[in-house]
């Protein structure tokens, strides 16, 4: 026996829409809840806190950058990990041939800033000489400076300060690690509102069918909006370690996807957070810059010494000690201002053997439950009830809609007065 759809009464179509309007309720609230997480990134409001909102990412992004910090630093990878993967020989043949053109720069520019008029009417042997000498000494100024840099990373660069100072200073970022990474969980939120609140809408239909309370249509829109939201989350993160049911795997989705997550977080970290240029800032501009520009001036200073003792002979000046001072400091200061151009030579280098996405994938996958949940479990747990709460307050309201447009003749009935 077929139905026949086009000529059901008015009533039945009614009827039939609650289970309909009730998925739409589930999938809506759930939907409107994942934007809240994370949008509007400032508060948008009269008065912070209550007549307003702002995402709930970006309201607590300091105490969730302390926390991705934490898991990154503690768990994954540290500063000296990463600067020991760094070959000093290597790093000086990297960089050698820009190296080189900015020693003969550096000299020319000293030289003739001092001594305008003889640095150039100079003896040939003496120039060649004092070029030879730097560039020779050049490579073995950067190996020692890198030697020194791996054996004291730890007074020279704090990557737990670079990650948060990236992720403050690009507000949106904080964000996009979270969306990214539970992208498919967010999406499984979205859908399971749909599919709960048309179960849940089924039951209401029966209800409805027998027992006709007013209060009945926005009682289940609350649970609708409450239950579905809190559900998705439970079936998110739990149970953490899985189990077998007969044919099936039971477990949370998020821990189901360990490996997948675990690629998706290491690439959005190596790619915008723990990137080489990142770290050449941090190194150049952090609070410790000046630590590490004070041991490059004092490597230039010795192969200048050296290089100056060398060449003396065949000078045919005298330097004064004041004036040599002057030149050397001079000297180091053009170093230091070259610096950055020279370092940015090394970023290909230095992403190949710092291995950042690759240590911060296997170290994911390997991480326990309770490890990994910590990853993505701080942008829902502490704020989890307004989520819910908002939910089950649209879904009350969608009950009153219902309630007044759908089952107008129930609501006459009761409020036909005040109407």
């Amino acid at each position: 026996m077929t139905v026949d759809w086009l000529h059901l009464s008015a009533d039945t179509w009614r009827y039939l829409s609650l289970p309909v309007i009730s998925a739409l309720v589930g999938y809506v609230t759930n939907v409107v809840a994942i934007r809240m997480m994370f949008h509007p990134i400032e508060f948008l409001g009269v008065a912070r806190p209550w007549l307003g909102w702002q995402g709930i990412v970006p309201r607590k992004a300091s105490k969730m950058t302390g926390i991705a910090v934490d898991t990154i630093t503690e768990s994954l990878i540290t500063e000296a990990e990463m600067f020991g993967r760094l070959d000093p020989r290597e790093v000086a043949t990297e960089i050698e041939g820009p190296l080189l053109v900015m020693v003969d720069d550096v000299i020319e520019t000293v030289m003739r800033r001092h001594y305008p008029t003889l640095w150039p009417a100079a003896p040939e042997t003496l120039r060649r000489a004092i070029h030879y000498r730097l560039r020779s000494a050049a490579p073995r100024v950067v190996s020692r400076v890198m030697h020194e840099v791996r054996a004291n990373i730890r007074y020279l660069f704090d990557l737990k300060s670079m990650i948060t100072r990236v992720l403050v200073r690009e507000k949106t970022l904080l964000n996009r690690v979270f969306k990214e990474t539970g992208r498919d969980e967010f999406i499984f939120i979205g859908r399971s509102g749909a599919y709960f609140g048309f179960a849940f809408g089924l039951i209401q239909m029966v209800l409805w069918i027998f027992f006709q309370a007013w209060w009945l249509l926005p009682l289940f829109g609350l649970l609708v909006g409450w239950a579905t939201n809190w559900l998705a989350l439970k079936m998110i993160f739990n149970p953490k370690r899985g189990f077998d049911l007969g044919p099936w795997r039971v477990q949370g989705l998020f821990f189901r996807r360990q490996k997948e997550v675990a690629a998706d977080y290491g690439a959005l970290v190596a790619d915008h957070v723990i990137t080489p240029e990142h770290i050449l800032d941090e190194i150049m501009n952090g609070p410790y810059a000046e630590k590490l520009m004070t041991m490059v001036r004092r490597e230039v200073a010795t192969a200048i010494d050296d290089t100056m003792r060398f060449t003396r002979p065949l000078m045919s000046w005298t330097l004064g000690a004041r004036e040599y001072q002057r030149l050397r400091t001079d000297a180091e200061r053009e170093v230091v201002a070259r610096m950055p151009a020279i370092l940015e030579r090394l970023t290909g280098y230095a992403q190949r053997r710092m291995a950042v996405r690759e240590t911060l994938v296997e170290r994911l996958q390997s991480l326990t439950p309770e490890q990994f949940e910590s990853m993505l479990r701080p942008a829902f747990e502490e704020d989890e009830w307004i989520l819910i709460a908002v939910g089950a307050a649209l879904g009350f309201a969608a009950g009153w809609i219902q309630l007044i447009f759908v089952f107008s003749s129930v609501f006459e009935q009761h409020f036909g007065a005040l109407w």
